[in-house]
């Protein structure tokens, strides 16, 4: 039996589905409606992410994209239902930037610690293309009956990426904005501008009581949100709030500009 996810359960109808064997962590998340699903990403594409869904659930899918890159949508294909934000529409139907030598190099960078999926090949690795089902917009609500999911444009490490708000649970799935590790801002596609105007909106929300990250740790305390807000505050006020090719270290996380 092949152990490449890890299924951890948030509440009584959350889940995370992690891949824990990649050197990036990839969570991806499964809330459960009473009328369809939302799977929140759908990982690096090296595991049949939709077998793991159909563990947990068999209500229709609608799969909420943070942002287009690589890791975030590696499973899209399993699915039909695909929304991501109007601002990353395009990668998602003309692909990304980038040679696919150089993305199959990122997904070997480092040695996997679990056993592959069987048939994976690194020569036959592909990036999904397709049109979404929807594109969205900021504020935007995504219902999945009795439960709502709304959506907040957060730019800088993309120009479309978004966090998910579930206000009722106090959830907020913050994508590639808010985790532990390095936070990434250095690539041409990315602004660090942005990412601190993006930091400083999700300060401000009430009543937050749990980050769900797309990698590494999942138990992060909230405070890290006004850890990093402060954080672009001072790498601000010593005018290197640009991309300056170095990392900038703090205690919980470093912001890569």
């Amino acid at each position: 039996m092949n152990n490449w996810f890890s299924i951890e359960k948030i509440d009584e109808d959350t889940y995370s589905i992690s891949e824990y064997g990649h050197y990036e962590k990839m969570h991806s998340y499964l809330l459960i409606g009473k009328d369809k699903a939302a799977l929140i990403d759908t990982g690096l594409g090296i595991g049949d992410i939709r077998e793991e869904v159909r563990k947990l659930t068999s209500l229709p899918v609608v799969v909420i994209t943070t942002h287009a890159h690589w890791d975030h949508i590696g499973g899209h294909a399993l699915f039909d239902d695909i929304l991501i934000h109007e601002a990353d529409e395009a990668w998602l139907v003309n692909g990304l930037p980038l040679p696919i030598d150089i993305i199959k190099s990122n997904v070997i960078r480092e040695p996997f610690t679990r056993e592959l999926p069987e048939g994976f090949s690194i020569d036959n690795y592909k990036v999904y293309r397709g049109k979404p089902s929807m594109s969205l917009k900021d504020m935007d609500t995504i219902d999945i009956g009795l439960r709502k999911i709304t959506v907040l444009h957060t730019p800088g490490h993309s120009p479309g990426h978004i966090c998910l708000l579930e206000e009722d649970r106090g959830y907020l799935y913050s994508g590639d904005l808010i985790y532990e590790g390095i936070l990434y801002a250095n690539y041409p596609s990315t602004s660090p501008v942005d990412f601190k105007a993006s930091v400083d909106r999700v300060s401000k929300l009430d009543n937050i009581k749990r980050i769900l990250p797309a990698h590494n740790s999942l138990n992060i305390d909230v405070e890290i949100i006004e850890e990093m807000r402060k954080a672009f505050i001072s790498i601000e006020s010593n005018g290197l709030l640009r991309q300056v090719g170095g990392t900038f270290e703090f205690d919980n996380f470093a912001i890569r500009l």
